[in-house]
């Protein structure tokens, strides 16, 4: 499980770095809208691997 948590962070760094873009090039906020809740899924995606981790190891 914990290896997964790399690929997430990816993505969340992928997210930033697109609604930065997104707000430079004054993008509707449909596409801004869409980035922070990518963001936002990708850091409970984090907290819920690393919780089913320790469950597992358990």
């Amino acid at each position: 499980m914990r290896g997964s948590i790399p690929v997430i962070v990816a993505g969340i760094i992928a997210w930033i770095v697109v609604f930065v873009f997104a707000l430079a090039t004054d993008a509707a906020s449909k596409v801004l809208y869409t980035c922070a809740l990518g963001i936002t899924f990708g850091l409970l995606g984090i907290r819920y691997t690393i919780r089913r981790a320790k469950r597992e190891s358990n």
